[in-house]
C-alpha cells in the first residue's frame, strides 16, 4: 500500500467538490484526506501516482511532493491486553444430616 501527497491548488468548493470526486473515482483508493489550508492532498491504497496527478490536471495544477509506504496501524502494547484466566473453583454439595430420635 502507498501513501501519496500532491501539492493541489484548490481555490474554492467547487475546486474541491470535483477534486474529491475524481480522486474517489479512481481504483485502488482506500482512504483521501484534504488539507485546505497546506494544500496538499493525501491518498492513500494501490494507487498509480501518476494516473492520479494526470486526472486532476485537468481542472487544477497539481505536482506530487512523496510517495511511499503507508504508515502501518499501531498495534496494542501488551500492557494493553487483559488476560482473562478461567477461574475454577470447587464446590463441595451441601451434605444434610439427619438425625432420628426416637420417643
Amino acid at each position: 500500500m502507498k501513501s501519496v501527497v500532491l501539492n493541489v491548488d484548490i481555490h474554492n468548493d467547487k475546486i474541491k467538490q470535483k477534486v474529491m470526486k475524481t480522486v474517489s473515482s479512481l481504483s485502488g483508493i482506500e482512504s483521501v484526506s484534504i488539507d485546505t489550508k497546506e494544500k496538499k492532498l493525501t491518498l492513500t491504497g494501490y494507487i498509480d501516482p501518476v494516473k492520479a496527478v494526470s486526472k486532476l490536471r485537468k481542472f487544477c495544477h497539481t505536482e506530487v511532493v512523496s510517495v511511499g509506504p503507508s504508515k502501518p496501524k499501531e498495534e496494542k502494547k501488551s500492557e494493553d491486553i487483559l488476560l482473562t484466566y478461567p477461574f475454577y473453583y470447587h464446590v463441595q454439595p451441601t451434605q444434610y444430616i439427619q438425625d432420628f430420635y426416637y420417643v
